[in-house]
């Protein structure tokens, strides 16, 4: 059963949405202040939390920012319609995904299950030899989708498991251009919608992650209008 944090000062949403979370299966932990849900992650850390972004005391974007410190659990985050500042703020920051007020309740389902089996995929155990075997060489690159590690020039870069994803697809054929697309269809199950908008912000924060273990990182090339390829460094 996997624990779910939902964090929102609106005691509305907290009550209906744990309901719907927990008649799926989950375990749900509800806190109405991101300063009382850091207190609780410091204790036990959920498989994923569900972010508002407007809260008093701290709100989504700072609990993100300490999250992020030592984590890389998936976060999803609610934003309100209005609120497209923040929806790119919070993906550059490492949220994995962001679902705008009023929304489904069995569209927030369908983005959690598909983070957490992206989640639960990446964290296989398998024998040293083969998890050598699996990981991914390029140039200065290495990735291991077995242990959701990332080094670069010898570095470990820390990843989202949709930012590991996005990389991975890009990394697997140097050279070839992936579209938008396409990196959804990585990134996201067929049923559920993005925009271009959110696989950019993706990119962008990917990119200065990497930018944190090599000022000079440039193996990630934008082809406007057209998406993104590895280019072997």
């Amino acid at each position: 059963m996997s624990k779910i944090a939902l964090v929102d000062d609106d005691r509305n949403i907290l009550t209906s949405v744990s309901m719907t979370l927990e008649a799926e299966g989950f375990e749900v932990e509800t806190y109405n202040d991101g300063q009382s849900a850091l207190d609780a992650f410091s204790k036990r850390m959920p498989e994923l939390a569900v972010l508002d972004i407007k809260m008093p005391r701290m709100d989504g974007m700072d609990l993100l920012q300490r999250l992020r410190q030592k984590s890389s659990i998936p976060v999803i985050f609610l934003t309100s319609k209005d609120d497209e500042i923040d929806e790119v703020l919070g993906l550059r920051m490492g949220a994995d995904d962001y679902v705008k007020k009023p929304f489904s309740q069995r569209l927030l389902v369908e983005r959690i299950r598909a983070l957490l089996r992206r989640q639960e995929a990446q964290s296989v155990e398998i024998s040293e030899p083969e998890a050598e075997a699996r990981a991914l060489v390029r140039g200065n690159l290495v990735m291991d989708p077995l242990r959701h590690a990332v080094k670069w020039k010898g570095r470990d870069v820390s990843l989202t498991v949709t930012e590991f994803l996005l990389l991975q697809a890009l990394a697997q054929r140097p050279g070839f251009v992936k579209s938008r697309d396409q990196l959804m269809d990585v990134a996201y199950d067929d049923q559920v919608y993005v925009d271009d908008r959110t696989i950019d912000s993706h990119i962008k924060r990917l990119r200065k992650k990497m930018r944190t273990v090599d000022d000079d990182f440039s193996a990630i090339e934008t082809l406007y209008g057209i998406g993104y390829r590895y280019n072997e460094e």
